[in-house]
């Protein structure tokens, strides 16, 4: 089994190339142009793993020859700051639409499996429990971020049509969890780094009672393993995520290690969104399991920062 992880330095990747559990594997392919300069996320590699890195961007030629040798697709790039994407839109049209388009017919010729992470921010204005099978007329994306997520699904599911492009999408909840290459941008880290930088956490003045999908690091990363070993390349679409919280839920678990956090009410683009809830009963009859706990990535995070400010 060869693997290539796009993106293998960022949030995710770089906590699933030190939590590959994956039968008779020959080579990873580590793909990353260091755009963030996650220089750290190659410090101590785990021994025992054919890694091979490149540092390429995923529009280059040189990502031919690498799809070619490989079985698998961990398609990991992408921008990803949902609220950033209003002033770089063009972009988020480069990397994360064009970047795709490019990843999925480059599998598609050479017959590469490729799992594409979208995101439950493509459900947009929901309300209630939401799951798969709603309609294209339900899924609003309201930032350029969320929309580029959309067209993945779509230009996918017409390559695999025209192509046979076998491939998996999973509509991730927003990530938690420590790794070497987080980011701090999405809700729960990013409150996180304030509250430990002694700055007022900064909450969407219309988001403190409203449910929101998050994921704790490790249950994605149990997800891309279960998926290349169970080959789940299946063409559907799963909701991959935890638990379903309110920004109240994630204050009120920070505030049991930094009592004295402040909060602050802020205005943001994204701000006529309703509550939901989002569903995973279709992952888990499929076989995915969830164990993460915001306590406890809450708590470890917290401790590795907990010196900063002492």
């Amino acid at each position: 089994m060869k693997v290539c992880i796009t993106g293998a330095l960022g949030h995710i990747g770089s906590a699933f190339i030190r939590h590959l559990n994956i039968k008779h594997l020959e080579k990873v392919y580590l793909v990353d142009n260091f755009l963030t300069q996650r220089y750290v996320s190659l410090f101590d590699l785990p021994e025992g793993i054919p890694f091979s890195f490149h540092e390429i961007d995923i529009l280059s030629e040189d990502m031919e020859t690498i799809i070619k040798d490989s079985d698998v697709v961990i398609h990991l790039a992408a921008v990803t700051n949902a609220e950033a994407s209003f002033h770089n839109a063009d972009m988020v049209e480069e990397v994360n639409k064009k970047g795709v388009e490019r990843i999925a017919q480059l599998c598609a010729k050479y017959q590469a499996k490729l799992m594409f992470p979208s995101s439950t921010s493509v459900y947009g204005v929901q309300e209630g429990l939401v799951d798969e099978n709603c309609s294209d007329a339900d899924l609003k994306p309201q930032s350029p971020y969320a929309d580029s997520k959309l067209h993945g699904e779509k230009f996918l599911q017409s390559l695999k049509e025209s192509d046979g492009l076998n491939y998996v999408v999973y509509r991730l909840g927003t990530i938690f969890g420590y790794s070497i290459g987080m980011r701090f941008h999405t809700a729960v880290n990013k409150f996180i780094w304030q509250s430990c930088a002694r700055e007022p956490i900064t909450v969407w003045r219309t988001a403190w009672e409203q449910k929101r999908p998050y994921c704790d690091l490790m249950d994605c990363v149990d997800a891309l393993n279960y998926t290349i070993n169970e080959d789940v390349f299946d063409g559907e679409i799963y909701n991959i995520l935890t638990t379903n919280l309110t920004v109240k839920d994630i204050v009120e678990t920070i505030q049991k290690y930094v009592p004295d956090l402040e909060v602050k009410y802020v205005d943001s683009p994204i701000m006529n969104q309703l509550s939901y809830n989002i569903s995973t009963e279709k992952s888990l009859a499929r076989g995915f399991s969830y164990h993460g706990n915001l306590d406890h990535s809450i708590k470890e995070c917290i401790n590795k920062l907990k010196r900063m400010n002492a």
